[in-house]
């Protein structure tokens, strides 16, 4: 049975009034999808993480994805999309959804990833890349969250993705492996 999302808890919704205004979602200019969450916490779930602001800043806005790095992290630092042209990279990320984690301080990148999606029943999650310098400091879970936040309305039927060592994070996520794998098949080209 499908896990359904509802709406904050009362305790939920008391600690999200009690925070700092930076640390709850703030909405940028209209149009522009750039916000923060309370790290380890969705809307609808219980929060019972740690509650605590990070210096950074989930955006869902193409406009602001740097892409000359986040070519050069999959291209050159990623195990799935090694030699990647830069072409493909800017055509795959024009045909998705781009998603952000951005250093409030430096105003840098840190982490990137991207959906492709019909918006109505599927969604492929993929090309996930959080910066070496930032690795274990949560900003993979800051990104799910936001990423997550922005496909639950969206009220998908199947969310895919594939990882070859990241099964714990997406995981918390209601992620698991396929029940029956023989069903889907892939066409690869060699020429990617």
């Amino acid at each position: 049975m499908p896990r359904v999302q509802s709406a904050p808890s009362a305790r939920v919704q008391k600690v999200w009034r009690e925070l700092p205004r930076s640390t709850l979602c703030a909405l940028s200019s209209p149009g522009k999808r750039s916000h923060r969450y309370p790290i380890g916490i969705l809307p609808g779930q219980h929060a019972a993480a740690k509650l605590f602001s990070m210096p950074y800043r989930f955006s869902a806005d193409t406009s602001e994805m740097n892409r000359p790095l986040v070519h050069s992290w999959l291209a050159e630092g990623s195990y799935w999309a090694q030699g990647r042209a830069r072409d493909i990279h800017d055509r795959a990320m024009d045909a998705s959804l781009n998603f952000g984690i951005f250093d409030d301080v430096s105003k840098q990148q840190v982490a990137y990833a991207r959906v492709i999606t019909d918006t109505a029943t599927f969604a492929w999650l993929c090309d996930v890349y959080v910066d070496d310098s930032v690795r274990g400091q949560g900003v993979g879970i800051a990104l799910m969250d936001g990423i997550m936040a922005e496909l639950t309305p969206m009220n998908l039927k199947r969310i895919g993705l594939v990882t070859a060592d990241a099964h714990g994070l997406y995981e918390k996520y209601g992620f698991a492996p396929l029940e029956e794998p023989e069903m889907w098949m892939a066409r690869i080209n060699p020429a990617h």
